[in-house]
This record gives C-alpha cells, sequence and structure tokens, in this order.
C-alpha cells in the first residue's frame, strides 16, 4: 500500500491502534483520528519509531462538521484519501428495559451514525477525484448474533446495522471503484471489553463459545482489515468478515 492515504477512527487505542500500524508497516499514510490527544500522539510516535509515516487529528464521529473537517484536513495535507477505516464505537452494556433513551441515542451516534457520516464524507472525495478506494467498517459478532452472554442491545442493534450499512454502501459505490467491506470481530483483548474480563466466569463462558479457545488480539483484526483495505482484496466488497476464532460457525 505504498503511497496509499489511510484514515483511521479511534486509533489512538486498541483495535484502531493496531489497524494504524498495520496499516503503516504496509506503506500508507496513516491518519489517526481520534479524541484522545495524547494516546494519538503516541500512536504517532510509534508508528514514527517503526519507519512509517502518521499524523494526528482529533475528530469527533457523532458531529457532521467535525467528521467533514477530518477528511478536508487529510485531502488539503495528502493531495486525497484512499482507505478508510470506521473503527470508533462505544458500548453501554444494560437490559433493554433499564437502557434509557440518552444512553441509547449515544451508541447509535458513534457506531451508527457516526460510521455513515466518515463514509459518507470520504466518498464524497473519493467520487470527486474520479472514483477508487476502500471503507473497511468494524462491526461485530454481536452485528450478527443476538450475543446471549449478557445485555447489549444497543451495541448489538448498532452493530447489525453497521453490517448492512457495508452491503448497501458496496452496492451504492460500485459504479466508482469504492469497496466497501467489514469485519465482524469477536471477544478482543481492548479497554472496551476490560470489565467483561474482571468475570472468571464470563471469560471462561467466552472461552467456552470460541472454538479456536482464545480470545482475539487487537493485532489479529488488524490484519484482516488490513488485507481487505488492500489491492489482494480488489474483488471483494460487500462483504463481513467475521474475526471470531469459529464463534458464528457453531
Amino acid at each position: 500500500m505504498d503511497g496509499a492515504v489511510a484514515v483511521v477512527t479511534g486509533a489512538a487505542r486498541g483495535i484502531g491502534r493496531a489497524t494504524a500500524l498495520a496499516l503503516a508497516a504496509a506503506g500508507a499514510v496513516t491518519v489517526v483520528a481520534d479524541l484522545d490527544a495524547e494516546a494519538s500522539a503516541e500512536a504517532v510516535a510509534e508508528i514514527g519509531a517503526l519507519g512509517g509515516r502518521a499524523w494526528a487529528h482529533a475528530a469527533d464521529v457523532t458531529r457532521e462538521d467535525s467528521v467533514d473537517a477530518l477528511f478536508a484536513a487529510a485531502v488539503e495535507r495528502e493531495g486525497r484519501v484512499d482507505i478508510l477505516v470506521n473503527n470508533a464505537g462505544i458500548a453501554i452494556r444494560r437490559p433493554a428495559v433499564d437502557l434509557s433513551l440518552d444512553d441509547w441515542d449515544k451508541v447509535v451516534a458513534v457506531n451508527m451514525t457516526g460510521m455513515f457520516l466518515c463514509a459518507r464524507s470520504v466518498a464524497r472525495h473519493m467520487i470527486a477525484r474520479g472514483g477508487g478506494g476502500a471503507v473497511v467498517n468494524v462491526a461485530s459478532i454481536m452485528g450478527l448474533s443476538g450475543g446471549g452472554l449478557y445485555p447489549n442491545i444497543s451495541y448489538q442493534t448498532s452493530k447489525g446495522a453497521v453490517v448492512n450499512m457495508t452491503r448497501a454502501l458496496a452496492i451504492e459505490w460500485a459504479p466508482h471503484g469504492i469497496r466497501v467491506n467489514a469485519v465482524a470481530p469477536t471477544y478482543v483483548r481492548t479497554r472496551l471489553i476490560a470489565p467483561l474480563l474482571e468475570s472468571a466466569e464470563l471469560t471462561a463462558r467466552i472461552l467456552a463459545m470460541t472454538p479456536l479457545g482464545r480470545l482475539a488480539e487487537p493485532e489479529d483484526v488488524a490484519a484482516a482489515i488490513a488485507f481487505l483495505a488492500s489491492p489482494a482484496a480488489g474483488m471483494i466488497t460487500g462483504c463481513v468478515l467475521p474475526v471470531d476464532g469459529g464463534f458464528l460457525a457453531q
């Protein structure tokens, strides 16, 4: 991916940071988009220490003006954007009957609306330059499954929306040569699931439901994202690729 320009949202930590590192290692200039300025700077420094090129931009994916400013800055500085990794996401784990509308709206705003705003903004730039490019959305196995281990209705619903958004945008933008795919990770060892792993019982149940018998690492997901973003996946669009150790195969 030498010379490609990639924007990764939620790139300061976890899957996003691992993906930024993977894309940079493959030769892409990587824009680390995140609200956490300190962690973003650390990610940029880590990429630089490994010989890659990256820079940070503070972006709130729930705000249309912030999203549009992110991609305008990337195009102004680098001349183009070739790859978007739509990774920013949150979870508020509560039973449906106890979930407030405010908390529902917070999850939907980041996980669903934020992904749409980012995809729409980057596509406008890609189409204006004549087409071509790759979008990879980070969905979840919970977008393809009802879960069952604990109540998480807002997350499951929003990730289900990401799955079908991926398919719909892949069809809409195919005439422009823009590929849109998604990964559906299982439980990944990040801060997002750290509270879950404090329970030995829940951790054991997760592992029991995973044929490969382990949690995913951020690098496992980043490798799949890098593949879908790369020319090697040039005939793949509208695909939702589980990175789940066999979770969904059962």
